[in-house]
């Protein structure tokens, strides 16, 4: 990993440290954790579900599946004041209209990792096990619009448990 992307992931996870932590202070249990981003690969955001944020949602609404959604989430773009030093590092990288598109797909992979290796931090802290065991939590670095790269960092993220019911009900087909 080159100095940069050393700097990024540690920005990541402090900010991402920070979002979740604040979140988990009430004392809810999540079953979904994830880091998103765009293919611009701007700052990534944070968004989780908990058991109870789900049940309410379905005592509102019964008949529309939120289960896996970041966007319809209560706990959607969480922290977003955290990640601004985040933009401002990726500031200073190439964007998507400067360079060519075969030199973007490999900047954004290194954006992608970065958020991989931050969230796979914050799990050896511990962080995804604060309100519940870590087998029942999906942690999960996502591009938006959905890509079978999700898939596979999410095999990589999880332990089998953690990934089951998501493989079932929500992931993309691999590459």
């Amino acid at each position: 990993m080159d100095s940069f992307s050393t700097q990024l992931t540690t920005a990541i996870a402090d900010a991402a440290r920070q979002a979740f932590g604040e979140l988990f202070a009430n004392g809810e249990h999540y079953y979904y954790c994830s880091l998103i981003t765009i293919a611009e690969g701007y700052a990534p955001f944070a968004s989780a579900w908990s058991v109870e944020a789900l049940e309410r949602e379905k005592a509102q609404h019964p008949d529309y599946d939120v289960k896996w959604s970041y966007a319809d989430s209560p706990y959607s773009i969480l922290g977003e004041a955290y990640f601004e030093p985040v933009q401002h590092l990726l500031d200073t990288r190439p964007r998507i209209d400067e360079i060519s598109s075969e030199d973007w797909e490999l900047e954004l992979v290194m954006r992608l990792e970065a958020m991989e290796q931050a969230m796979r931090q914050l799990d050896e802290e511990g962080l995804f096990s604060q309100n519940q065991p870590r087998e029942q939590v999906c942690v999960l670095v996502e591009l938006m619009p959905p890509v079978p790269l999700n898939t596979t960092i999410a095999k990589r993220l999880n332990p089998p448990a953690a990934l089951e019911i998501w493989l079932k009900e929500a992931a993309e087909l691999e590459e």
